[in-house]
C-alpha cells in the first residue's frame, strides 16, 4: 500500500466520532439519567484511550499489518489457538463492514426529521418496498464505496473538512457554560438502581457505548500507509485517544446543562438543534448538514478499515485466498466491493439499524477481548521481539484488567439487550453465525492452500 499519509490524518479518521456520540446521547440519558450517562460516556472514553495506549505498542510491532487490532490478536494467538486468528478478524470486519447500512439508516432518520418530517415517499415493486430512509441510506452506501475506492490521500481533503466542520459544535456546546445565560444541572438524575442490578444495567450501557468510543482505534487500520511509520503510529493512535477523551467528557455535559435533562431524553435526534436555537435563535439546519457529514465520513472510514482488515486477513491465511487482491491504486477493491453488497442487503432486507448494531458490537467487544489479551501473551511469548514503541511494564496488568473489562461488558451486554432496548435474541444469533462463518472460510482456505 502507498505510504500517502501522516499521523493528522489518522487524527482526523477518528474527528467524526463525536458523531457516534451525538446519535446515542440522548437515548442514554433519557434511559439512565443525565449524570449517569455523562459519568459513563467518560469512562468509556478513558478505557478506549487505554486500549490505544496498547495498540501503540502492536501496531509498531506489526507495520505491515493493514486492517488492524484483529491482525494483532492473530498474531498473538496463532500459535496457541489457530481458530482464534479468523474468528478475531471477522468479527472485526462484520462490525466495521456494517457501517455505511448503520450510518446510511441514522442519516435517513436525521434528515428526514429535519427536512421532511410530514412528507411520505415510498417504492413498491412487488413484495417488496423502500421508503426515503432506504434510499437515503442506499446512497451512503455507494458514496462510502466510491471514496473507498481510491487512493486515501485523495479522499483525506473531504474526510478531514467533514471531521473539522463536526469539531465546531463540539467546541460550541463543551464551553456553552461560559456564554448561555440559563445552564443548570438541577435536573440532573442517577437512575441505574443499586447493587447487582444497578452494575448490570451499567455494564450493559458501557457495552453500547463502547461501539461508539472504542472506535478511536480505527487509526491502527492504516499504519502501512503512514509516511514515518512509528513516529506516526505513536501519534496518531494517542492523540486521536485524548481528544475522544476531551470531547465524551466535555460534550455530554454542556448539551445537557444548556438544555436540562427531560429536553435531551425526549429529543434524541433532535437535541443538536435545540442547542442551537436556545444559543443563537437559530442554525438547526446548518448543524444537520453538519451532523449528516459528520456521519457520512463515520462510514466511509468504517468502509475503508473493514476492507483492510479483509484484505490482511486473506494475506495471513485466515479467510479464502480471493481477497488478498489490491487494484492498481493500491486499494482493496474485492475486499470493499464485497461489503457493499452486504450493506445493500442489508438496507433492502433487514431495514433495521438496531439489530445490526448489537450483532456488530458482539463482534467488535470481542475483537478488542482477543487484542489486549494479545498483548499479555505477545508479552510473555515473545520477550524479545523488537517493539519499536514500547510501554513499561506495568501496561501488562493493565491489559489484564481491560480484558476482564471487555470481557464483562460483553457478556453482559450481549444477555441484557432488553435494558437498553437494543436488540434481542436475533441480534444476537446474527453475530453468532458470523462468527460460525469465520471458521468455515478459515478451513475453506486451508483447503484451498492444499490444493494449491
Amino acid at each position: 500500500m502507498a505510504k500517502s499519509i501522516r499521523w493528522w490524518d489518522g487524527v482526523a479518521l477518528t474527528l467524526s466520532l463525536p458523531a457516534a456520540l451525538f446519535v446515542s446521547l440522548g437515548y442514554s440519558i433519557g434511559a439512565i439519567g443525565a449524570w449517569a450517562a455523562i459519568a459513563l460516556w467518560a469512562a468509556i472514553a478513558m478505557i478506549a484511550a487505554l486500549h490505544n495506549w496498547l495498540y501503540s505498542e502492536m501496531g509498531a510491532m506489526f507495520v505491515d499489518k493493514s486492517g488492524g487490532i484483529a491482525l494483532y490478536a492473530n498474531e498473538a494467538w496463532r500459535d496457541r489457538v489457530p481458530g482464534i486468528g479468523p474468528l478475531a478478524t471477522y468479527a472485526y470486519w462484520f462490525a466495521w463492514a456494517t457501517a455505511p447500512a448503520i450510518w446510511g439508516l441514522t442519516v435517513a432518520e436525521i434528515a428526514t426529521a429535519q427536512f421532511w418530517p410530514r412528507s411520505g415517499f415510498e417504492i413498491s415493486v412487488g413484495f417488496w418496498h423502500a421508503d426515503r430512509a432506504h434510499l437515503i441510506a442506499l446512497g451512503v452506501a455507494g458514496v462510502s464505496w466510491a471514496l473507498s475506492m481510491v487512493e486515501l490521500r485523495y479522499a483525506m481533503f473531504l474526510i478531514t473538512t467533514a471531521g473539522l466542520l463536526l469539531m465546531v459544535p463540539v467546541a460550541i456546546f463543551s464551553t456553552d457554560y461560559l456564554t448561555a445565560a440559563h445552564v443548570s444541572v438541577a435536573s440532573f438524575t442517577w437512575r441505574t438502581g443499586g447493587g447487582l442490578a444497578g452494575l448490570r444495567v451499567i455494564l450493559a450501557w458501557l457495552f453500547v457505548m463502547a461501539w461508539s468510543a472504542y472506535a478511536v482505534e480505527a487509526a491502527a487500520s492504516f499504519i502501512p500507509e503512514f509516511r514515518d511509520t512509528v513516529a506516526d503510529t505513536r501519534k496518531a493512535l494517542r492523540v486521536s485517544a485524548l481528544v475522544l477523551v476531551v470531547v465524551f467528557a466535555a460534550t455530554p455535559l454542556g448539551l445537557t446543562a444548556l438544555l436540562g435533562e427531560p429536553a435531551m431524553g425526549s429529543e434524541p435526534n433532535g437535541f443538536l438543534q435545540a442547542g442551537m436555537l436556545a444559543l443563537y435563535g437559530g442554525g438547526a439546519a446548518a448543524i444537520t448538514v453538519v451532523l449528516i457529514a459528520g456521519v457520512l465520513v463515520l462510514s466511509v472510514m468504517g468502509t475503508a478499515d473493514a476492507g483492510r482488515a479483509l484484505y490482511q486477513s486473506a494475506c495471513d491465511g485466515l479467510t479464502v485466498r480471493q481477497f488478498a487482491r489490491l487494484n492498481a491504486s493500491g486499494i482493496p477493491a474485492r475486499a470493499v466491493t464485497v461489503q457493499l453488497a452486504i450493506n445493500v442487503a442489508l438496507v433492502l432486507f433487514v431495514g433495521n439499524a438496531l439489530a445490526v448494531i448489537v450483532a456488530g458490537n458482539i463482534g467488535y467487544v470481542l475483537a478488542h477481548l482477543l487484542a489486549v489479551s494479545g498483548f499479555v501473551i505477545l508479552r510473555r511469548d515473545r520477550p524479545t521481539a523488537p517493539r519499536p514503541i514500547r510501554l513499561g511494564n506495568s501496561w501488562v496488568g493493565i491489559a489484564v484488567v481491560l480484558a476482564a473489562f471487555d470481557a464483562a461488558i460483553l457478556l453482559v451486554g450481549a444477555t441484557s439487550a432488553s435494558i437498553t432496548g437494543y436488540g434481542g435474541v436475533k441480534e444476537v444469533v446474527i453475530a453468532i453465525a458470523v462468527l460460525a462463518l469465520s471458521q468455515a472460510l478459515y478451513y475453506l482456505r486451508r483447503w484451498q492452500d492444499r490444493r494449491a
